[in-house]
């Protein structure tokens, strides 16, 4: 340590008030990569130290007389060795000091926020458990028979003392700090190390070990991978490395040759058949009815067409991140729709793009901006004078450039800056093909555009008072221009005939009408069929027909617990749709008020649960809100608001009650149909991670932050809880637990890659002897760690990479959550490195828990920040379309032509792609397919997508509030005190 704190003075010591920021990002880089090689330097002497403590434990007095002094040290010496040889060779320790360089390369790239899970590099009871219960390391241990229940090691004088549970160490600066553990050994035992060597002469000793026995390991280890060199087969057991530290997994008795185990794709596949929720909280002008009967809106990276009268609805998945803003061109068939920028699983940048579209067939006709936009797409409106020929497009950058394209030929025609302020709306003028308007905070700019310039006239506001946001605007009849503004006032701006615009530029607007619309902003505006308008308010929630003249006609007020109006369009008929701040989509008449199509929830999702024996789902959210879904009509059935943030949840095998655990350790028991409050309990004062019954309902675990784990006996179908005992022996946070089917044992996983096993009847002791517990099988499958599923981590993890992973009921699959937006599905079992996997993209933020529903029809999988539910239909291979590309559609009535994209331009539509894997082994899935030919189509044909050069696939986990646009003080109102969620009547 004394070097590296000599190299951090030297850098300090040469930095210059100028650089010191850079100085100091670049020290914590080079911090963070030297802590890693330290982790993984701590984790080889943390076994070199275990098996000395366990062979001065062993060895008998006999055996200490016969050795002597010299035979002892020859003694510790085979030990290191064999340690050495098990999973500390030279080789391996250069290959894990590389991955972890790449791992604090990718893991810079995450944001602080997004980095969810600290986890602890502390040394962990997982691995002072007596590994191979044979005296010599090199000796694998005989396959044992299956038994019912492990009994506990038949002396346990010779195994090592229960460990005391060390501090936790926590980040300082950004930076995630490593502790040298508690090794389990006596304290004269210990003393006799520390005196025999300091930490600095065992770590020497290790490497001059390794560099003794390095040739044929090394030689050996040249051909594999490597994540197959941090997860080699050794006798009995596997060897995982997750940021240095060795996790091992003892393979089951029934599993003659490990050598012969093979992971194959599944035949089963996902298709998104429905999502659940929209973005209105944060985004305006998102909620649109198109000729076919269908509402188009998005939320994540998906954009839906829903037929709120056919409860159908199809999805266009060709976003690679968080979709933000969304324009229908002039002929309401084509669509396009923009994306921000994100960064993928490596760190690199993803650009942001518009996408243009066809909603019937739902093929991507051209992508723009490639390497043009910087932070993402703010705002984008088609032309309409010139039937939709060109596109404008607002960047979100500092900036805030706007762009004119002829999006057919993707084209950039013009280029300008506008403002450092914020943009909220662009328009092109209808009857005009050379105006555009944009507006924001404190402006109003019309610019008239010619051939490749564009020159701008600032509105002028004179002796009316200067708004701090003009937020919507729309165009009359007249052809004057309708602004609203963040002080409700409607402003009316007509274009001055007095001036020329022969070359003196564009001929300015003015305020000739000032109308008081609504209390608090005017968020949104709508220019109906007959002529009339319609305007949406912030604060007082209320909608407002207008006349030609300008003159209020009729209003309706929005109800409070839909939050306030994010978009306003024309409907059916009379009718009109309404998009809210808590992301409800409304359609409403004044005469018959309002009538919920779609909602969702409004903050973070973590907590997810399927019935036990329908087809329904629960969720909640850190909006507190707890919702139960119908997985077959897609709708509500009910919701209740908790007064604590839900992150957890897991329904009585009955049925009868649900049990959720909250962000503060209290957790509540509903009743799944009356919603009724039927207990209350609290487990420390930290969070709860998992809630899990066992497989007859007799016992509860809970797994809290504070590294134990609760049980409860459980009586009256729920109804009735009892205290029955606590698991201690973890070392960090409880992430993940599944239950044996005779209730007799616990597998659980901790944020320091734990996995322990828990005697239940004998007092939840902890079970010292893994080995033991190779073969239990297990009701569920949800621990993250495991023989039987360690394949689906990806090379080079972090261990924080997956959230959530679940085992189907009929044991074929494996679905997986992970934190770069995708869902997995594997076979199962996944017992090889680098198994291959279905991969699916919908979600735009780090996907939080994944459920199979009780009859493995359908996954459910939820979303962090982008606050989705998508439901996915399990499908075999044979009966997969083709026409699953860019496209989900789950309306049989409808049958499009609709041109898919292949790998290859010779595939015929009736042949199957040959699938491709990535480098990690796993297949992109259909909807990541990219982008279209360049060929410019005539406009009445549609353009096939081929392998164009776009950027990869989105991975992004970037926080959709890095994204957001700033609005005015009353334009997102805080969500303290939500209401339920209403379900259809």
């Amino acid at each position: 340590m004394d070097g590296f704190t000599g190299s951090l003075d030297d850098s300090m010591s040469g930095a210059s008030v100028s650089d010191v920021n850079d100085r100091l990002s670049a020290l914590e880089l080079r911090v963070q990569q030297q802590e890693d090689e330290l982790t993984v330097m701590k984790a080889a002497l943390a076994d070199v130290l275990r098996r000395l403590a366990a062979s001065e434990d062993s060895a008998t007095s006999a055996t200490k007389k016969q050795h002597g002094g010299k035979g002892g040290a020859a003694l510790r010496e085979a030990y290191s060795m064999s340690c050495i040889a098990n999973g500390g060779t030279s080789g391996r320790k250069r290959d894990s000091t590389s991955v972890t360089r790449k791992e604090t390369l990718s893991s810079a790239a995450k944001s602080g926020a997004d980095r969810k899970k600290e986890v602890s590099s502390q040394r962990s009871p997982m691995e002072e458990i007596q590994e191979n219960p044979s005296p010599s390391p090199s000796s694998p241990h005989p396959p044992q028979a299956p038994q019912q229940r492990p009994a506990p090691p038949s002396d346990s004088s010779k195994g090592p003392a229960p460990p005391k549970r060390g501090p936790s160490v926590k980040r300082s600066s950004g930076m995630e700090r490593s502790q040298s553990s508690t090794w389990e050994t006596s304290e004269e035992n210990r003393n006799k190390l520390v005196k025999a060597a300091s930490t600095s002469k065992l770590l020497a000793k290790v490497v001059k070990t390794a560099d003794r026995h390095k040739d044929p390991v090394v030689s050996q280890a040249a051909k594999m991978s490597t994540r197959e060199k941090n997860s080699q087969a050794e006798g009995n057991h596997i060897k995982m490395f997750m940021r240095g530290r060795p996790i091992t997994m003892f393979i089951p008795s029934d599993v003659d040759n490990y050598e012969d185990v093979r992971s194959e794709l599944p035949s089963e596949r996902l298709k998104l058949e429905w999502v659940y929720g929209y973005r209105g909280r944060d985004c305006r002008a998102n909620v649109y009815l198109l000729p076919t009967g269908e509402i188009v809106y998005f939320i994540a990276s998906v954009v839906v067409l829903f037929n709120y009268e056919e409860r159908t609805q199809r999805h266009y998945l060709g976003h690679t991140d968080c979709v933000k803003c969304l324009a229908i061109h002039p002929d309401k068939i084509r669509i396009a729709t923009g994306q921000i920028a994100g960064v993928d699983k490596d760190g690199r940048a993803l650009q942001p793009n518009v996408r243009v579209w066809d909603s019937v067939s739902l093929s991507t006709l051209q992508i723009i901006g490639l390497g043009t936009f910087e932070r993402g797409v703010g705002s984008l409106a088609f032309s309409k004078a010139d039937s939709g020929q060109h596109l404008s497009v607002i960047d979100d950058c500092n900036d805030h450039m706007l762009t004119v394209w002829d999006w057919q030929k993707k084209s950039k025609i013009a280029e300008i800056k506008t403002t450092n302020e914020v943009v909220l709306v662009v328009e092109f003028h209808p009857t005009d093909p050379n105006t555009i308007v944009t507006c924001g905070k404190s402006h109003i700019f019309f610019w008239t555009w010619t051939g490749t310039s564009l020159a701008r006239k600032q509105g002028i506001f004179g002796k009316y008072e200067k708004p701090k946001f003009i937020q919507c605007l729309a165009f009359l009849s007249t052809g004057d221009i309708l602004t609203g503004d963040s002080g409700g006032v409607l402003l009316v701006w007509t274009r001055s005939s007095a001036e020329t615009p022969t070359g003196k530029g564009p001929r300015a607007f003015q305020i000739s009408r000032q109308v008081k619309g609504h209390e608090g902003s005017v968020f949104c505006l709508c220019e109906m069929r007959s002529g009339t308008l319609l305007t949406g308010g912030g604060k007082d929630r209320r909608i407002v027909l207008w006349d030609h003249e300008l003159r209020a006609e009729r209003d309706i007020e929005v109800p409070d617990q839909y939050g306030t109006i994010r978009a306003v369009s024309e409907g059916k008929g009379e009718e009109f749709l309404v998009g809210t701040s808590r992301n409800f989509i409304l359609r409403g008449t004044f005469n018959d008020g309002f009538t919920v199509e779609v909602q969702g929830h409004t903050d973070e999702l973590w907590g997810l649960a399927s019935h036990p024996t329908r087809e329904m789902f629960l969720t909640c959210a850190q909006d507190r809100l707890v919702c139960v879904w119908n997985s077959n009509n897609h709708q509500l059935q009910w919701s209740r608001t908790l007064e604590e943030h839900g992150h957890c949840a897991d329904f009585h095998p009955s049925g009868a009650v649900v049990a959720i655990g909250t962000h503060s350790g209290k957790w509540y028991v509903l009743d799944a149909e009356s919603t009724d409050l039927v207990a209350i309990h609290t487990d420390g004062n930290e969070q709860l991670s998992v809630m899990r019954f066992s497989a007859d309902g007799g016992l509860l675990a809970v797994g809290s932050h504070d590294n134990f784990i609760y049980l409860y006996t459980v009586s009256e179908r729920g109804r009735k809880y009892s205290r029955y005992g606590k698991c201690t022996g973890h070392s960090s946070y409880i992430t993940h637990l599944d239950w044996s089917p005779d209730n007799n044992f616990i597998m659980s996983n901790s944020g320091d890659y734990e996995i322990l096993y828990w005697d239940v009847p004998n007092g939840c002791k902890l079970i010292r002897n893994r080995s033991e517990c190779k073969d239990i099988d297990w009701a569920t499958y949800t621990c993250v760690l495991g023989y039987h599923v360690f394949g689906v981590w990806p090379e080079g993890s972090d261990g924080t990479d997956i959230n959530a992973l679940i085992r189907s009921h009929n044991r074929k699959v494996i679905a997986l959550a992970d934190d770069f937006c995708k869902v997995h599905l594997f076979a199962y079992p996944c017992s090889t490195p680098k198994a291959p996997s279905h991969k699916y993209s919908a979600h735009s933020s780090h996907v939080t828990n994944v459920s199979f529903l009780y009859n493995d029809s359908h996954l459910i999988s939820t979303g962090g920040k982008d606050t989705s539910i998508m439901q996915w239909r399990l499908v075999e291979k044979s009966s997969f379309s083709l026409t699953d590309g860019l496209l989900s559609n789950s309306t049989p009535r409808r049958v499009d032509t609709v041109f898919t994209p292949s790998p290859s331009a010779t595939t015929t539509p009736t042949q199957e792609p040959v699938p491709s894997l990535t480098a990690n082994g796993s297949q992109e899935a259909s909807p990541e397919t990219p982008p279209p030919t360049e060929l410019d189509p005539p406009p009445s044909e549609l353009t096939p997508p081929n392998s164009e050069s776009t950027p990869p696939p989105s991975d992004s986990t970037v926080s959709l509030k890095d994204s957001l646009d700033p609005s005015d003080d009353t334009a997102t109102p805080s969500d303290e005190g939500l209401p339920p969620l209403t379900p259809p009547s």
